[in-house]
């Protein structure tokens, strides 16, 4: 067994790895200039599915019975399009200092990031038509579907690359460098710690795929887990009700929060990971809140992806009491089963019908036409190329978070709160009035709005985890790294690659982007169109019609979600999963109803995700639809027949 400092989604944690058989010196498979020691996850080389397979298996196995890898968790992601390393195996472009790429080097990513992403810290503008829950929606289905682990083979030192300021020493170090004219001035010449992305095992190729760690399937993993230990330790197993385990120490009003770490019982094999101190904890001393336990370990985060965690927790105890009432002759892990299944469509429901018309704009109809039936040639893995383009929300994270009280006015004293203030904050829930000033903030407050001249929040551009480490860290900076660590092809090849015109000097650069300034820095930076990394040219797209994304972004985005839904044999709409009264009841899930049953709020917005003013744009919750559970009523022996999946 080796030790790892590992960067799991930004949050830093020492991991010791147990992966047997994945720390290897294979020199046949791997060329000389790959880290001669690596970690791996490992791959299953054998499925054995069951005949009758009712529920989704919780690492998404056997959902495609002919292949039943595709989606599973631990797997590697999908490729659209070859990998395009430096030396065509794995090392990301820009590692070797120089190295010409189309005639010229590549600009470093933080230089990048100064130039472009807030060269001017020009004035935030709030999206006039998105809320701010309709952000972070999007992080509660990235992380849903995308975690890409992260390791290095020593944590003695728990940031060498930032200290070493050397790629690959130790290994698996792709330091982010800190230009000489950085404003960072106390930084200059130094580097921000950067590790690259756990590889898969596989015996197809030599060229290295990052792994997900996550189930491709939108199918509320990020609650559940996606291994069976983890799902399994999160379950409340004292009685027979299929509910989840709740915190016992606090309570919100009437309603539950999320179980603290230490109350759980870890089912998982010992010293997979080993938290050496608590990060929550470390960010108040005062109260000494610990850091909450979920399906996703990245789950403590921020404030406001815990909110949407809790959230949905309650939600499962709510439909799965309720269920237990219609049906009282099911077991716990009948009602578990059942209430899991519908909170994965509940997911489904939202994402598709209220969230991605809103991002995808006029282009939702092309990229996602009505519902067929599934298709098991479909590959439903998430793709590389996805894992970045969804971090086009990255641009719409404001600098404040508001909270408000029941009359939607400032929560004294805690009404304002830089973003940066929010992370790894259980405290701010638990001790300061709980989760329903934080949703009322959500619901009235636009997003950010991605404009050339402020790109990013600085909250998170120069702040990022700077609560928990200084300095802290950019974000603009990691997604660019991150793009070159995966190994993405460059901006132009995807715009080829969706029939969009691939621009090739300053003139047809501005048509693109619509700005000549900013064409003008793209080049001065890049010298020619082909190099410019994709993340940044996608980002900075003017919007699509209606929507929140350019062009490049709708397609890559639009396809992946067409993927994963005609992919899923467990799909909400494919016949079998659920009844006819069933999928009836279903289809009129909102996000506004969840809100109504598991806070306080007796107002909500008819579409949460539309930036909203109160009280005009409110109504109360008597005026949203209730899912109606009498269509699961089961007469005991009678078993009402689902079409065959």
């Amino acid at each position: 067994m080796k030790s790892g400092w590992c960067l799991f989604g930004g949050l830093f944690i020492v991991a010791q790895l147990q992966l047997p058989g994945c720390l290897t010196q294979d020199k046949q498979k791997r060329k000389a200039n790959i880290p001669k020691y690596i970690y791996c996850a490992p791959q299953t080389s054998v499925v054995s599915c069951p005949q009758q397979d009712e529920y989704m298996n919780i690492t998404g196995a056997c959902n495609n019975r002919n292949r039943p890898h595709l989606g599973v968790s631990e797997t590697a992601f999908a490729r659209w399009l070859p990998a395009e390393y430096e030396d065509g195996i794995s090392l990301p472009t820009g590692w070797t200092e120089g190295k010409l790429h189309h005639g010229h080097p590549l600009p470093q990513v933080r230089e990048i990031s100064n130039i472009i992403i807030c060269p001017l810290h020009g004035t935030e503008s709030a999206d006039e038509e998105r809320s701010q829950i309709f952000m972070e929606w999007g992080q509660w289905i990235t992380h849903d579907m995308i975690f890409s682990p992260l390791a290095i083979l020593n944590c003695s030192n728990p940031s060498p690359c930032g200290n070493l300021c050397v790629n690959g020493e130790p290994e698996n170090c792709f330091p982010v460098k800190i230009p000489p004219s950085d404003p960072r001035t106390e930084q200059r010449g130094r580097c921000l710690t950067f590790f690259r992305s756990v590889p898969a095992c596989s015996s197809e190729t030599d060229v290295r795929e990052p792994i997900n760690e996550a189930t491709s399937f939108l199918d509320a993993s990020a609650l559940y887990g996606s291994q069976e230990c983890r799902s399994n330790m999160l379950k409340n197993r004292t009685s027979e009700l299929g509910l989840m385990a709740v915190n016992q120490h606090y309570i919100d009003g009437s309603h539950a929060f999320l179980p603290f770490d230490d109350e759980v019982v870890d089912l998982c094999p010992p010293s997979v990971f080993c938290i050496p101190k608590d990060p929550c904890a470390l960010v108040n001393t005062t109260y000494n809140i610990p850091c909450f336990a979920a399906g996703d370990k990245r789950s403590n985060q921020n404030v406001l992806y815990l909110t949407l965690n809790t959230l949905f927790l309650r939600e499962h105890n709510r439909l799965a009491r309720e269920l237990k009432k219609l049906n009282p002759h099911w077991n716990g892990e009948r009602v578990y089963l059942e209430t899991r299944r519908i909170m994965g469509a509940s997911m489904q429901v939202i994402t598709y019908k209220d969230y991605l018309p809103l991002v995808l704009g006029d282009w939702t109809e092309l990229e996602l036409p009505p519902y067929s039936q599934y298709n098991e040639d479909v590959d439903p893995r998430i793709a590389v190329v996805f894992s970045i383009a969804l971090r086009f929300a990255h641009a719409a994270i404001p600098t404040h978070i508001f909270r408000l009280n029941s009359q939607y006015q400032p929560f004294h004293p805690f009404f304002q709160t830089p973003f940066h203030q929010v992370f790894f904050a259980t405290y701010k829930i638990v001790k300061e009035g709980g989760l329903d000033p934080w949703l009322r903030g959500l619901l009235v407050n636009g997003a950010k709005l991605m404009k050339h001249s402020a790109m990013m929040s600085e909250e998170v551009r120069e702040k990022l985890f700077k609560i928990t480490k200084d300095p802290g860290l950019d974000l603009a900076a990691i997604d660019l790294q991150r793009e070159r660590d995966f190994g993405l092809p460059k901006y132009n090849t995807w715009r080829r690659f969706c029939g969009l015109t691939a621009p090739r000097d300053m003139d047809e650069l501005t048509a693109v982007f619509k700005s000549k300034q900013l064409a003008t820095k793209l080049l001065d930076l890049y010298k020619t169109t082909e190099n410019i990394d994709m993340w940044i040219g996608g980002t900075a797209e003017p919007f699509v019609k209606n929507g929140r994304v350019g062009p490049l972004f709708a397609c890559l985005i639009g396809s992946q979600f067409r993927k994963i839904r005609d992919g899923d044999r467990y799909w909400w709409q494919n016949p079998g999963v659920f009844t006819p009264k069933q999928l009836s009841a279903l289809s009129i899930i909102s996000l506004s109803r969840i809100i109504c049953d598991n806070s306080g709020l007796n107002e909500v917005p008819r579409n949460v995700f539309k930036d909203s003013e109160y009280p005009e744009d409110f109504v109360t919750c008597n005026a949203i639809n209730k899912l109606d559970l009498s269509a699961w009523i089961e007469v005991k022996g009678q078993k009402e027949k689902h079409t065959e999946l």
